[in-house]
């Protein structure tokens, strides 16, 4: 489980060397802050189970909602939702096509309820509330269009029970009490077949329920093969059932076991990549395609019956094609198209006519705007390692295209968050960001990324602080004997586990990077462990085995000195820390207790708080903005790049800047002016 799914002294360089460092300036446009980090135009539309309308996302005064219209005419569609603050980010049909389904938490504390919103009219139903309780969505069938299939941690707050959930009278059915499971595998009548659990000396369990209800052991997943090996659906008939299975090879694999006989076949495999995601038939379950993902996503086709629908696809636009969702009937798709230059496209696509109708793209604004390409490139770590890196270039530095600039242009290394995720190919808006405002950035896939096979997985164990940080700093060796930066114009921005490598980084090679930007990041592995959330229990021995064990007297001197917190006195660079107050994953005390000891040590920092977002993700839209808006002019003033000025970016913005709001020129101007 990721930590994000389981995100100073004014050493001011010399006249000369940032006249020399900085970017020319060019005659490429600034675009604006509210075109890369808004809400979008329209986003995660989704097709209605009969095909006759379609769902999407879209703002209602600035915040995403749910909007409804007929599947052919976007632009007739209604809003259904008139929420405020975060608005809506998880939704989807029922079954019976008179409703949708949301999920909502309370200012990312992630205590998600679930409510039923009627289509004929009427106000959304909370169908789970519950104070302090957070509900999953387990399953949604078509043999039963009035219920899903839930979980939630109610009776115990550390293990997630399963529930049948109305989802017209909000009634509520106890199916299973959970004993300590990770998680359970159901068929399309909610019947549940199995069940997962950890094992105390590591690895996992996959346990089947027998007829008499009792769930027993049926395959184990070695410790190694955890992340790569595990349940990834069952056929509708519930004879089938599809696994990802790296046991016994480095890669993940998709097989397919007949529970009957028990035989089972390899049907797609890669040597490269992990399997990814799966593409099913809407009513029979029945396996239809796969995804591979090494640096760029790639479909490999099982069924015959959907060979063509591929081939034309694949003509279509030029970008990696992602199946959104289908009718039952199976004859009208929501296919986007995910581009690096240019908005997400969604299609209407007809199979029986086998032609795909443009519906809209996400952010029109961006269309026009002069947007740059992400390269793929592969890096060697100092011991043997490829890791997969994106790179995005200012347009004036590489005006051929290469990837390789004309001269070195100051550098954001961007640190992923998880630590066990993955960056991925397509349009980014914080590529396109960094790219526009004069830098290169790169996005490394480090030891320790999803994706990759098990043994580049692995290779992470015990490795926070460690050689997961040699592939960072091997990372910036690369660009700069690459022509791609100056070694002394390289920054380090980064969430969660990437506000980790930051803090690490400015703690541990004080004289790497010219300065760091550090969103929800951990300053102590031993505070981070100690303070999970209570229904992360179940997978806490994951985290124990993997980073350290703060339980016994040598983990937690291990997990000490591998705290950035340890180093406070070594930062010498600036520093921005960015944090939301309702985090649970990475609480806010880790910000809080650096801070504190930076203040001790008389080092300057600038600290930004946001008291109603929770981790990683920014929900609020005006916060988004804010916040870059403030990073930028970080960035300026110790890169040397360019900046739009802050102006009114924090009106409407919670932030809250609790240090250092002089040390970042024109933000205390406009604090003032936000009032």
């Amino acid at each position: 489980m990721p930590l994000d799914q389981i995100k100073l002294p004014a050493l001011m360089a010399l006249a000369a060397i940032a006249a020399f460092s900085a970017p020319a300036r060019s005659e490429t446009p600034i675009i604006p802050r509210d075109v890369l980090f808004g809400s979008p135009d329209r986003a995660g539309a989704q097709i209605s189970p009969d095909g006759s309308r379609l769902a999407y996302l879209a703002p209602v005064e600035g915040v995403l909602n749910i909007w409804v219209g007929p599947v052919t005419d976007p632009k007739a569609a209604k809003a259904m939702t008139h929420l405020g603050g975060s608005g809506v980010t998880q939704y989807f049909w029922a079954q019976d096509n008179q409703h949708l389904l949301y999920l909502k938490d309370k200012d990312g504390d992630e205590n998600h309820h679930i409510f039923s919103l009627p289509l004929a009219g009427g106000e959304a139903k909370d169908l789970t509330p519950f104070a302090g309780v957070r509900a999953q969505v387990m399953g949604v069938s078509s043999r039963h269009p009035e219920e899903i299939l839930v979980q939630l941690n109610n009776r115990n707050p550390a293990l997630h029970d399963v529930h049948r959930l109305n989802i017209r009278t909000g009634a509520m059915t106890l199916v299973h009490e959970n004993p300590g499971y990770l998680g359970y595998l159901a068929d399309e009548d909610y019947a549940l077949r199995f069940a997962i659990a950890q094992r105390p000396e590591g690895g996992q369990e996959i346990l089947r329920r027998g007829d008499d209800g009792t769930f027993t052991s049926w395959t184990v997943i070695p410790r190694e093969d955890e992340f790569n090996t595990g349940p990834a659906g069952i056929d509708s008939d519930g004879t089938t059932l599809y696994m990802f299975d790296s046991r016994g090879r480095n890669t993940s694999v998709l097989t397919a076991i007949d529970l009957a006989t028990g035989k089972e076949t390899v049907v797609a495999e890669d040597p490269r990549a992990d399997a990814e995601n799966l593409m099913l038939h809407p009513t029979t379950g029945r396996l239809r395609a796969v995804s591979f993902n090494y640096d760029r996503r790639s479909w490999k086709v099982l069924d015959p019956s959907v060979a063509q629908d591929f081939d034309y696809l694949r003509t279509v636009a030029d970008g990696e094609v992602l199946i959104g969702s289908t009718s039952v009937d199976d004859q009208r798709w929501i296919v986007a198209y995910m581009m690096d230059n240019g908005p997400v496209q969604y299609y209407l696509y007809d199979r029986p006519a086998k032609k795909a109708t443009l519906l809209f793209t996400n952010r029109e604004a961006l269309e026009g705007q002069p947007l740059t390409k992400m390269h793929c490139r592969t890096i060697k770590t100092r011991d043997g390692l490829d890791m997969v890196g994106y790179l995005s270039l200012p347009l004036e530095s590489d005006p051929d295209g290469d990837g390789i600039p004309s001269k070195p242009v100051p550098m954001i290394l961007q640190v992923h968050g998880g630590p066990w995720y993955r960056d991925n190919w397509g349009y980014n808006p914080y590529h396109q960001w960094a790219a526009n405002r004069g830098y290169a950035i790169l996005a490394v896939q480090f030891r320790g990324s999803t994706g990759f096979g098990k043994a580049f997985l692995n290779a992470s164990n015990g490795e926070w602080g460690g050689k997961m940080h040699d592939d960072l700093l091997d990372a910036v060796d690369w660009a700069v004997k690459s022509g791609i930066a100056p070694r002394d114009k390289v920054a380090i921005m980064g969430g969660s586990y990437g506000g980790y490598s930051v803090l690490w980084g400015l703690t541990n090679t004080p004289k790497t990077f010219a300065c760091g930007v550090d969103i929800f990041g951990v300053s102590s592995l031993v505070t981070m462990l100690e303070s999970f959330p209570a229904y992360w229990g179940p997978v806490m021995e994951i985290f124990y085995q993997r980073i350290g064990d703060p339980r016994t007297a040598e983990g937690r001197k291990f997990l000490e000195s591998r705290s950035p917190l340890t180093y406070a006195e070594k930062i010498e660079r600036p520093l921005l820390i960015v944090h939301g107050a309702n985090d649970v994953r990475v609480r806010l005390a880790e910000s809080d207790q650096l801070v504190a000891a930076m203040k001790k040590n008389r080092t300057p920092v600038t600290y930004v708080v946001y008291p109603d977002e929770g981790h990683l993700t920014f929900f609020h839209p005006q916060n988004n903005i804010s916040c870059y808006a403030i990073a930028e002019q970080f960035l300026k003033q110790h890169l040397g790049g360019r900046a739009e000025p802050i102006g009114n970016a924090l009106k409407g913005a919670s932030l809250e800047t609790r240090e250092g709001a002089d040390d970042i020129p024109g933000l205390r101007e406009a604090i003032n002016v936000a009032g």
